[in-house]
């Protein structure tokens, strides 16, 4: 269960045919996207039967206070809605989506980030994985999504939960996500080990670029996936 997935929704004065929307403010709409008025399910492999009673989320590495917590934990956290729009890499767009969940910043904040913290390996269930500079993870528009549009997300769109970086392609919002493990260097997850650029900016079309792991990075990966991929 490796994945590419976004979304977004798109009202206004714009003219739907089938599945496009022919129109969008070019403030919105980024180089080389084309509207949706649906949100696609894309990822690779099988979508995971997770049982909730043994899922838990957890913050380790340059932390000064690594924790684990369970669904229910996550479920009882303070939850704020985010409104945004979403691009995925495989060029569609859906605009005006809301999202209700966790905040990151608040988990970074409980675990404490120390001063050589600069990345965040996101690690997923099945073992994927996703790398983010802490500047692009630490903002407060990113959640631990668990609710779209006012239901909660379906298991093809992440359920239990997943993570919402709406400001990149969204192969950068792990469906699925189980943690963070805080880094002092930027590894690449599968995408970007398979030719997905490292950040990620739909703005400036960081679509591919990627780079295989040094064995260094790999005995990290292992390291990270060992903790978290449970």
């Amino acid at each position: 269960m490796k994945h590419c997935a976004s979304g977004a929704v798109a009202h206004g004065p714009t003219l739907e045919r089938g599945n496009k929307m022919t129109e969008a403010p070019p403030s919105r709409l980024p180089p080389g996207q084309i509207l949706t008025s649906k949100w696609p399910v894309l990822h690779y492999g099988n979508v995971p039967s997770v049982d909730t009673t043994k899922w838990t989320f957890m913050v380790s590495g340059l932390v000064n206070s690594p924790f684990s917590i369970t669904y229910d934990e996550l479920l009882a956290l303070p939850r704020k809605t985010v409104a945004c729009d979403m691009h995925c890499v495989t060029t569609w767009s859906r605009l005006d989506n809301t999202f209700e969940g966790v905040p990151v910043q608040a988990l970074l904040q409980r675990a404490g980030l120390k001063a050589a913290a600069q990345f965040c390996l996101v690690v997923a269930e099945q073992g994927f994985t996703t790398n983010l500079p802490l500047a692009d993870l630490d903002r407060p528009d990113n959640l631990i999504a668990l609710k779209w549009g006012g239901e909660w997300l379906t298991p093809e769109h992440g359920w239990p939960a997943r993570l919402l970086v709406p400001h990149l392609y969204l192969w950068k919002s792990a469906k699925w996500v189980r943690g963070f493990e805080l880094l002092d260097e930027d590894i690449p997850g599968f995408w970007e080990q398979n030719g997905y650029h490292m950040r990620g900016d739909p703005w400036t079309e960081e679509r591919y670029g990627g780079r295989g792991l040094t064995q260094h990075e790999i005995n990290k990966f292992r390291n990270a996936s060992k903790k978290m991929g449970g």
